[in-house]
């Protein structure tokens, strides 16, 4: 007997997950064990054009009746945002339908409402597609890792950013040149702001801490933000002279002391060495540092129809099966607990271009003001001379309120025209 497949929505994402479904049926069954069909797809309006070879009797505009039919078996939400995605989800999971999800945004802010909720009625919550697209990440966080201790996690899943980054480093465009080319290729929203902000970035960010780090205590709120808007020439010609790129990332950080998270997104200069420098155009990638299982790297598209569409199918055979043998997976019910801590109590290290008046004691003075705030400099250096002398410094690893109260002190110097520049420098996790 086929197992029914409720739809909810039907944009991009959802008619590729229809074609997939149809073209792939008989490959499909055989991986489930019996076939799939969809059994109805909730629109907003019907009428609307959304590709040949979809049967116009499956749309409804009644999605509540439609997740909660009695031979709806799964349901698959790709219509995106709070509501009605987290009421119909709900109805859902309370009428016994496992759901797949690519919803980042509902996940982050309310994903341990539903994952209670699912493990109360016994049915499956999936959402690898919510996260870096079609790169198989967070069933290997989940499950792969379970018996692990993962250290951090560091990311780009942004697409967006990256390809605006990645003109900038390597063809000198400015960043509103390298947004225009971004929009221009379908890469950024016509509003890029949940891209250049961070808020994309920050939503993937909390639920990649809360599967990594086996807590239900991380939303999209707890996360610090700080998107590319900023990011100047000025910083990528500072990078290239370290021998770094700059990248907005995704960092979600066990603390030395194992008692809470940090969960970051902003920009960042990295290594050129590290795997992640070498991560291009629209491309997403996540590097995983574990006690047992070493360093991990997973890359690929990471936004798009069929990148996607693919992750949600993936679910859905996963669903499917657990259905077929009545098992589920209980997410979340042995919470770690573990609180986020405030960015201030998170260990990194600063960039800072100074202007300065080239004279002597500058330097002298300059330190002075980091060794008062408990932050040791790693090496320095002076460019140009006179009113337009520049001093770039490196600090070593301290907690980023003592980096942030160091800045403060540095902008009230006299001898200080300008704070230039500063931006966080990542690598390779080290103790303390």
């Amino acid at each position: 007997m086929a197992m029914k497949v409720a739809l909810l929505g039907c944009g991009v994402v959802g008619a590729e997950v229809v074609r997939l479904l149809e073209e792939q049926a008989v490959e499909l069954a055989a991986r489930v064990g019996a076939p799939l069909e969809v059994g109805g797809i909730a629109v907003r309006r019907i009428g609307r054009d959304r590709g040949a070879g979809i049967d116009p009797a499956l749309f409804t505009t009644d999605a509540m009746g439609l997740v909660t039919r009695d031979d709806i078996d799964l349901v698959v939400e790709v219509i995106g945002g709070i509501e009605p995605a987290r009421s119909l989800i709900l109805a859902a999971i309370k009428a016994g339908k496992s759901v797949v999800t690519a919803n980042k945004a509902l996940l982050a802010e309310d994903g341990a409402t539903l994952h209670a909720a699912a493990r109360e009625a016994g049915v499956d919550l999936y959402y690898e597609a919510s996260v870096a697209g079609a790169i198989p990440l967070l069933r290997p966080l989940r499950d792969s890792l379970a018996g692990d201790r993962v250290h951090r996690v560091m990311g780009i899943v942004n697409g967006t950013t990256n390809f605006i980054l990645d003109r900038m480093d390597t063809q000198g465009a400015g960043f509103a040149e390298s947004l225009e080319e971004a929009q221009s290729l379908g890469y950024a929203e016509a509003d890029p702001t949940a891209d250049v902000e961070g808020f994309d970035a920050a939503a993937k960010a909390a639920i990649l801490a809360r599967l990594a780090f086996h807590t239900q205590q991380v939303t999209a709120a707890d996360v610090h933000r700080e998107g590319i808007t900023e990011v100047t020439a000025g910083d990528i010609a500072s990078a290239k002279a370290m021998g770094c790129v700059v990248k907005l990332l995704a960092i979600c950080q066990r603390a030395a002391d194992g008692a809470s998270v940090g969960v970051r997104v902003h920009p960042v200069m990295l290594p050129r060495e590290h795997p992640l420098a070498t991560v291009t155009e629209a491309y997403n990638a996540v590097f995983v540092e574990a006690e047992s299982a070493g360093r991990l790297m997973f890359y690929g598209a990471g936004a798009g129809g069929a990148p996607t569409a693919s992750a949600v199918l993936g679910d859905l055979v996963a669903v499917a099966r657990n259905r077929l043998a009545a098992t589920s997976v209980a997410e979340g019910a042995h919470d770690s607990g573990l609180p986020v801590h405030p960015m201030g109590d998170t260990v990194t290290r600063y960039h800072i271009a100074l202007d300065v008046a080239d004279r002597p004691g500058v330097l002298a003075r300059v330190a002075e003001v980091f060794a008062d705030n408990g932050v040791s400099i790693k090496n320095v250096r002076q460019e140009g001379t006179g009113d337009d002398a520049q001093l770039v410094l490196v600090s070593h690893q301290a907690p980023d309120s003592a980096l942030a109260a160091t800045v403060e002190r540095l902008r009230g110097l006299d001898m200080v025209r300008a704070v230039a520049s500063v931006m966080r420098v990542e690598a390779f996790a080290e103790a303390g």
